[in-house]
Order: structure tokens, then sequence, then C-alpha cells
């Protein structure tokens, strides 16, 4: 069994309230839950407007198919947010 964790920086200029950037994030979460069923939070920079700061998990049975999980939520999310991913950090356990 393997975990595969990655946690993304977002940056999304056009928020410019928690109210806005909680939408973004509860929407964003739910897409990436549903789509490939692994756990999403928003883990630091609550308090910061235009940073979105996701980390997400997951359990795989080897290697190889949690790094292809993890590639696909990263070019799912890159895919469908109007905010630039900043940084992306990866990790398997």
């Amino acid at each position: 069994m393997i975990i595969g964790t990655m946690r993304i920086t977002i940056h999304t200029p056009w928020v410019h309230s928690l109210k806005e950037k909680r939408m973004v994030v509860k929407s964003l979460c739910a897409k990436i839950h549903n789509k490939f069923n692994v756990s999403v939070a928003e883990v630091d920079e609550q308090d910061t407007h235009q940073t979105v700061v996701l980390g997400i998990a997951g359990v795989a049975g080897d290697t190889s198919q949690a790094d292809s999980i993890l590639d696909h939520v990263l070019q799912y999310t890159e895919g469908n947010t109007e905010g630039e991913v900043i940084s992306v950090e990866r990790e398997l356990l």
C-alpha cells in the first residue's frame, strides 16, 4: 500500500474576499474528490484572499499507480481553475 500526498499552491488574483475564495476552494475540492476519490482540503493560508493551498492524499496499490493519480489530479487542477499553480510538493509514503 502506497500513500500519495501532494500540496498545491494556487494564486487567484481576481479573489478579493474570503467569501469569494471559499466558493473557489469548495468547488475545486468537491470536483477533485468526486473525480479521483482522493481526500482534499485547504491546508494553509486560510486568511489570505489570493492564495489557495490544497492538500491532497490518496491510497494506491503501488508506486506507479499513486504517481499516476497525483499526475492526473495536478493536470485536472491546472485545467479547471483560472488561477496559476505556483508550486507543487509531492511525496509517496
